[in-house]
């Protein structure tokens, strides 16, 4: 079990790839919050996969390898299945879905 940030955060998802992923990574962990890179295929040896504390693989097409991240039902269940008690959309994808909040919610 990890120690509480004073953010009152243990546990983050990070529902992002690359750059902006691994800002949000070391931000957290600046704070005291561990955090959790979701990947596909894809993406499996990307920097962002090796700078959280652990990692997630999401399900996607080969053809189409945006898909895993924009799949608001595989992100809550990955959040949940990590026991994140947060989820950070990051830049793009789901950041500016207001299902994807609601369902996080």
């Amino acid at each position: 079990m990890t120690a509480t940030s004073s953010t009152g955060l243990r546990r983050v998802m990070i529902a992002n790839r690359g750059e902006i992923a691994i800002r949000i990574a070391d931000a957290a962990a600046a704070r005291g919050i561990e955090s959790v890179a979701v990947y596909v295929d894809a993406d499996a040896h990307s920097l962002h996969t090796r700078r959280t504390d652990a990692r997630v693989k999401l399900e996607a097409p080969a053809n189409d390898p945006v898909a895993g991240y924009l799949d608001i039902d595989q992100i809550v269940k990955a959040a949940v299945d990590a026991g994140c008690d947060s989820v950070h959309p990051g830049y793009g994808f789901l950041s500016e879905n207001p299902a994807f909040a609601a369902a996080c919610d």
